[in-house]
């Protein structure tokens, strides 16, 4: 198995062993004792966990016997027993006798335990992350395959060989030797339960994987070695990739708990921080900022960014909460601050790419993710990174479908509409090219009326800005215009964004304004602040210009706040203030000289089920209020809509909704009942 301290050992003491392992026997000042005696007292060394002293015991011996076997044997055996394998291995060859084949092969199988180790740390070269890893992978593999060792030791080098190929990021071949022996009936050790566990959770089998996790701990419930990451902290994964979202948090807190943020190391006068608190709450952090509770994410991580500000991984995950909380700007810049700290690693050039696509700011992406390839191109977080990218730059396709059943003035009994865009490739990072169609039909007492049309546009994206123009022929014979539509989508800071849209024949026009050949040329304008995912208020206004000179004024101005959080399920409440006002009231379509309404709303989003990319939402939506409109009574309005969103796989969405509105028109109360549906292939 692989090697671990029993001790701490001050770092004098260590340097020592480092010296003699290195440079062979020393010459003793001092007369040296008895042959025997120092034997003698290697052993008792050795025996009470000594080995420093022990192995400057064996040196004094050499120096007065050079050529003695036994301590020659006791030489190799305690380098061995310091991880100091390399050293060993060179001692062990000159031995005279040579070590027998069993011999042989325990000191090769101890520097595969201690290769294994060695792959634990920060490479030697950033580029070639796995080259430590991968000789531990090929010594291990060579032992644990030969049929001349003995059984036991071949399956010792099975263990060994589970854990260098996780670490070398083989995580298949790893779940693969693991479940060859669990078929055979072996029961692994805790230290390779843990890397079996690791892999099996990367080949998504995070089930099995927290069964391991659990025995693991059970069998060996710390503290561990400093270069191992406790367990714990995986079997929180586990359990939340596996829905047991309360256990995951439970398990992860006691954690966090539980560690001390100062510790305190023999052979240091001052106490310094606990690597392991930071493990713990860093892990806490991610496991909230995955069920989407950010808000607390971030109260957790602001607290260590201040005590620990030139500590590049909270530096960098204070970035990606910020990301999730819709600020990419302040996430580049924190960002940019830990890649000052430390060499850029796999991390790194991830969330780069992260808040680059988060602003459209789509140059510099690929750069970004060939070199996380580079670095760590056997980690499953670049895979989707590179499979998502190549999502969103490819082909994109959306259509949905209305329905609606009523006796609403503007619809009539029945209505429909579809809608559908086709989205080419990224042209030069900055450019898409647009297919629409659109088709309403409504049953009107006056009769049935259709609004048809097919066009072609071009989107085109700066950082921050999202820009159209297009334009949509009519194919139907009630209105032949053109529809020559443009607009804007500008983040101008993480808080401020503003839009408009225009166009010379808009959607929005009533469909009994069409079946008298109506058409309205119309925009809308909207400033939005966004505090964070908690709260946001939004002010638009509108302007109608229809062919029959009536025009129309209208504005909207809504305010959301977070009620409540909980994993993976919000509840927003809000208010929303409208109105419009019409220069003409004798017209076919509803057009009251003024209307103002208010509601007071709530909205429910949770996670029903997730494997994965594969999860279904749902949403429920509730708007009650009054409506006023000149020259009537003022009386409630309400409104309430529920829809699911199921996405089979990642760049495929489902969606289907129900909802029923209720309000009064022109004095009489109207309602009407809508079913929709949505398709979404792309990112």
């Amino acid at each position: 198995m692989i090697f671990q301290r029993d001790i701490r050992m001050p770092r004098a003491r260590l340097c020592l062993a480092l010296l003699l392992a290195l440079h062979g026997p020393v010459a003793q000042a001092a007369a040296p004792p008895e042959r025997d005696a120092l034997i003698a007292k290697v052993r008792q060394e050795r025996d009470q966990g000594h080995r420093i002293e022990a192995l400057a015991h064996c040196q004094a011996l050499l120096a007065r016997w050079p050529d003695d076997h036994e301590a020659q044997t006791l030489n190799v055996t305690l380098l061995t027993e310091m991880g100091a394998t390399t050293r060993a291995r060179e001692l062990a060859s000159t031995l005279q006798p040579p070590q027998s084949q069993t011999d042989k092969a325990r000191l090769e199988a101890d520097h595969v335990a201690r290769e294994t180790r060695w792959a634990m740390g920060e490479p030697a070269d950033m580029r070639a992350p796995y080259a430590e890893a991968d000789r531990a992978v090929a010594d291990a593999r060579r032992l644990a395959d030969d049929p001349l060792l003995p059984a036991d030791m071949r399956q010792r080098e099975q263990f060994d060989l589970i854990v260098a190929l996780d670490q070398a990021g083989l995580t298949g071949e790893a779940a693969q030797r693991y479940d060859a022996l669990h078929a055979q009936g072996v029961t692994l050790p805790a230290y390779a339960e843990r890397n079996a566990a690791d892999a099996l959770l990367a080949r998504r089998r995070p089930a099995e994987a927290a069964r391991l996790y659990e025995d693991s701990i059970a069998k060996d419930p710390g503290p561990y070695d400093d270069a191992e990451i406790d367990p714990r902290i995986g079997l929180m994964y586990a359990y939340l990739e596996s829905g047991e979202t309360a256990k995951a948090l439970a398990t992860i807190d006691t954690l966090a708990a539980k560690e001390q943020p100062w510790v305190r190391v023999p052979g240091i006068r001052l106490p310094i921080q606990n690597p392991r608190k930071f493990d713990a709450e860093s892990a806490a952090i991610s496991a909230r900022s995955i069920v989407d509770m950010q808000a607390d994410a971030y109260a957790r991580i602001v607290p260590l960014s201040r005590e620990a500000p030139a500590e590049s991984n909270i530096r960098r995950q204070l970035g990606m909460v910020e990301l999730a909380r819709g600020w990419p700007r302040r996430a580049q810049d924190d960002l940019a601050i830990a890649d000052t700290l430390n060499p850029r690693d796999v991390d790194s050039y991830l969330d780069a790419a992260d808040t680059q696509r988060a602003l459209h700011d789509y140059e510099g992406i690929d750069e970004n993710l060939a070199e996380a390839k580079v670095v760590g191109n056997r980690t499953d977080r670049v895979d989707r990174a590179v499979q998502s990218w190549e999502r969103e730059r490819g082909w994109q396709f959306d259509i949905s479908q209305e329905n609606g059943k009523g006796s609403s003035p503007d619809y009539g009994d029945r209505d429909s509409a579809t809608v559908a865009t086709i989205a080419s490739p990224l042209i030069d990072d900055h450019w898409r090219v647009l297919a629409l169609g659109r088709y309403s039909t409504a049953d009107l007492p006056e009769g049935d009326v259709r609004r048809t049309r097919f066009g072609l546009g071009v989107r085109g994206y700066a950082r921050g800005l999202e820009v159209y123009v297009q334009a949509l022929p009519a194919a139907d014979r009630y209105v032949g215009k053109t529809a020559i539509e443009a607009g804007f989508d500008w983040s101008l800071s993480d808080h401020w964004a503003i839009a408009a849209d225009f166009s010379t024949a808009g959607e929005d026009t009533p469909l009994r304004a069409q079946y008298y050949g109506i058409s309205a040329k119309t925009i809308d304008t909207a400033v939005t602040w966004r505090a964070s995912e908690l709260t946001q208020a939004r002010l638009g206004l509108s302007r109608d210009d229809f062919s029959d000179g009536n025009k129309r004024t209208g504005w909207l101005a809504a305010f959301t706040q977070r009620v409540y959080t909980a994993p993976n399920l919000a509840f927003d409440g809000g208010v929303e203030l409208g109105g419009s006002m019409n220069t003409q009231t004798d017209r076919p379509y509803f057009n009251p000289r003024r209307d103002n309404s208010y509601a007071l709303t709530g909205r429910l989003q949770n996670l029903l089920g997730q494997f994965y990319e594969r999860q279904v939402t749902q949403r429920i939506d509730v708007a009650v209020g009054q409506y006023a409109e000149q020259g009537y009574a003022t009386d409630w309005m309400a409104s309430i809509r529920y829809g699911q969103i199921f996405q089979p796989r990642a760049g495929i969405r489902l969606g289907w909704g129900i909802g029923w509105h209720n309000q009064p028109y022109d004095g009489r109360r109207e309602h009407r009942v809508v079913l929709d549906l949505t398709l979404h292939w792309g990112e």
